[in-house]
């Protein structure tokens, strides 16, 4: 593994997952990432507990680009925990899902999302999606040092 995390991806939809990742990959952003399934996972890994104990937490990824609907630990629960620790407040999380229910919106947003983007349909819309916010997250957008 890379010392530096730029991406992680939280999405349990093995297609999704692959597709974020080649797009990422094909616009020369792909050079870190980290894929976890599920938001349980997530959680240890960002914050070294269970299976990833003993991990330096203190290499956090530039960005979490996290779907909503999953197993075990749902997305918000995951941007709730992760906003609301000091230690990780300052990544930013891109909410990326199928889901457009208003509620989700409001309460991602609530919770301190920093941008909430609706998968596009169709293999080629997703693919521009994902280059357009690789771009703007990773080569534009300046974070604070963590």
């Amino acid at each position: 593994m890379n010392s530096e995390i730029e991406i992680l991806l939280v999405e349990d939809n093995p297609s999704d997952a692959e597709m974020t990742m080649r797009g990422l990959k094909k616009s020369n952003m792909g050079n870190s990432i980290i894929h976890l399934q599920d938001g349980a996972l997530a959680l240890e890994f960002i914050f070294g507990t269970g299976m990833y104990e003993g991990r330096n937490v203190n290499n956090k990824p530039k960005i979490i680009l996290l779907d909503l609907k999953m197993p075990k630990v749902n997305g918000i629960e995951v941007l709730e925990k992760v906003k609301s620790d000091p230690l990780t407040k300052a990544i930013p999380v891109i909410i990326l899902t199928s889901s457009k229910e208003d509620p989700d919106i409001k309460r991602c947003y609530e919770l301190g999302a920093n941008s909430y983007i609706v998968k596009p349909v169709g293999f080629d819309n997703f693919m521009i999606a994902v280059k357009d916010l690789g771009i703007y997250w990773l080569l534009h957008n300046q974070t604070p040092p963590m």
